[in-house]
């Protein structure tokens, strides 16, 4: 199965098979979730080696090495994870894909979309990024599209409301 990538869209495409065209998320979110893995672990060793060594004993404080060893393990599960996300567009439904250990790849159909809403937190809105929630009539189809560029959000939600409403014209 040959696949190809386009270095400024970040769109694959399955051309053996004439598949969808897949939109991986911006690197922007690894950044930002890396980061809070770098700040919590670190804030983490450095309490736990304080209160171990002062309230157990010098020997004790290697227990600050647990969360080291945790954003050691966490840094390239991350990555693994961010690379497993990935949307894509078809005529009447979104894709989307995500998951290393268990896959969960979500079909959803525009004429079953209720309501489209792009959220962005404090932190997402300092790394400029947002996110893209969708809304069905059954609670669990509901799909994210987490770490997305503000605009690509934005557009993505008129879209979907768009071919939501001319779908759900005819029900």
């Amino acid at each position: 199965m040959e696949t190809g990538t386009s270095e400024d869209s970040g769109r694959t495409t399955d051309r053996a098979a004439g598949g969808p065209a897949w939109i991986g998320l911006p690197p922007g979110l690894l950044r930002m979730r890396r980061l809070l893995l770098v700040v919590w672990m670190g804030l983490l060793t450095v309490a736990t080696g304080l209160l171990t060594g002062l309230l157990a004993g010098p020997g004790w404080a290697a227990f600050a090495l647990l969360p080291l060893a945790v954003l050691l393990w966490g840094w390239p599960m991350l990555g693994r994870n961010w690379r497993s996300w990935r949307y894509a567009e078809r005529s009447d439904d979104l894709l989307i894909s995500k998951g290393v250990l268990w896959h969960e790849e979500t079909v959803v159909p525009y004429g079953r979309m209720q309501l489209v809403e792009v959220t962005s937190g404090p932190v997402e809105r300092h790394f400029g990024l947002a996110s893209v929630q969708l809304h069905t009539a059954a609670a669990a189809t509901d799909a994210r599209i987490p770490g997305l560029d503000p605009a690509e959000a934005e557009r993505l939600r008129d879209r979907l409301t768009e071919l939501g409403e001319a779908r759900s014209a005819g029900l």
